[in-house]
């Protein structure tokens, strides 16, 4: 195997090309990054609601996900 050498500016040129990359032709890998930290943060705040000692039913907790991760949309 053979070792490349590249300065500092050039790797940041690279990863900046590939990143625009990504950006433009893998949409779908950004939605669904977003879509999962929505996810995370919703879950988080409901974990943080479920601390107040108030207990609601299973099917209440994930209508109240859902309707988080809808209107975050």
């Amino acid at each position: 195997m053979e070792t490349i050498t590249i300065s500092r500016n050039e790797l940041k040129k690279l990863m900046r090309e590939t990143f625009i990359d990504v950006l433009t032709n893998r949409k779908d890998l950004v939605e669904d990054a977003v879509i999962e930290a929505f996810e995370d943060i919703g879950l988080g705040i409901a974990m943080e609601e479920g601390r107040t000692s108030e207990y609601i039913d299973e099917k209440e907790f994930i209508r109240k996900l859902d309707t988080k991760i809808k209107s975050a949309k």
